[in-house]
């Protein structure tokens, strides 16, 4: 490889980073969201936690694997973010529910700056 090929600062072999997309970011909330439920199955034994979180989540994986428009993928984020307003209202406590609408709205935040 000639000298002036490579960039400054960079290292053969190294590859660069990759940019984050929108679906990574979705990847990366489902990620949270199926771990969430599972806490909430192993800490309490609670097996609405882990069925209402795959339950969440599985409208998302069918949305990235069949490429479903932003919007729609924006709209079930709003409607999970509605969910979980409503039960931080009800509860008046920030876990698990306000934990996750602050998660949802960020994700929805992130995924229509990046889009």
């Amino acid at each position: 490889m000639a000298r002036g090929n490579r960039q400054a600062g960079s290292s053969p072999g190294r590859r660069r980073a990759e940019p984050m997309t929108p679906d990574h970011i979705l990847w990366t909330y489902i990620v949270l969201l199926i771990a969430g439920g599972l806490v909430g199955w192993l800490k309490a034994g609670s097996k609405a936690s882990i069925i209402a979180s795959v339950a969440c989540a599985v409208p998302l994986v069918l949305g990235l694997l069949l490429k479903w428009p932003n919007a729609i993928m924006a709209a079930l984020l709003g409607v999970l973010a509605l969910f979980f307003a409503v039960r931080t209202m009800k509860s008046r406590k920030l876990m698990p529910s306000g934990l996750m609408l602050l998660l949802t709205l960020v994700t929805l935040l992130l995924r229509s700056v990046l889009k």
